[in-house]
């Protein structure tokens, strides 16, 4: 039987709760790192959540893409399985993008700019 409504929302909030709790950590240890969000249907969870840790440039990305992968990977793994939620941490749900990109490409507008992960 599909999750109800209920249900739903109540992963909803784990995940946002997990979440919040790896960006306070990822802004204490990742040089440029700012913020977070994820994008998901919660209806199909395992093929459709992507988390996205934004960072205030794009060197201050690559920088992390090189340096600091690896600890993004845990810090998601870690809130994922905080939150019950049974879904492998990999590249495809694990996105890097930068504040400075955003503006570039589309105004700053995130609304816009975070359509493409879904």
């Amino acid at each position: 039987m599909p999750p109800g409504k209920r249900e739903l929302a109540q992963i909803e909030r784990r995940l946002i709760a997990t979440l919040t709790d790896a960006c306070e950590t990822a802004k204490g240890e990742i040089k440029g790192f700012t913020w977070l969000t994820h994008t998901a249907d919660l209806n199909a969870l395992a093929q459709t959540l992507k988390v996205i840790w934004v960072f205030e440039t794009e060197a201050d990305k690559n920088l992390a893409l090189t340096d600091a992968k690896a600890r993004i990977h845990e810090l998601a793994a870690t809130a994922l399985h905080e939150a019950n939620i049974d879904v492998p941490v990999s590249d495809r749900n694990v996105r890097f993008d930068s504040e400075e990109e955003c503006q570039r490409t589309h105004g700053g507008n995130w609304r816009h700019r975070l359509v493409r992960y879904s």
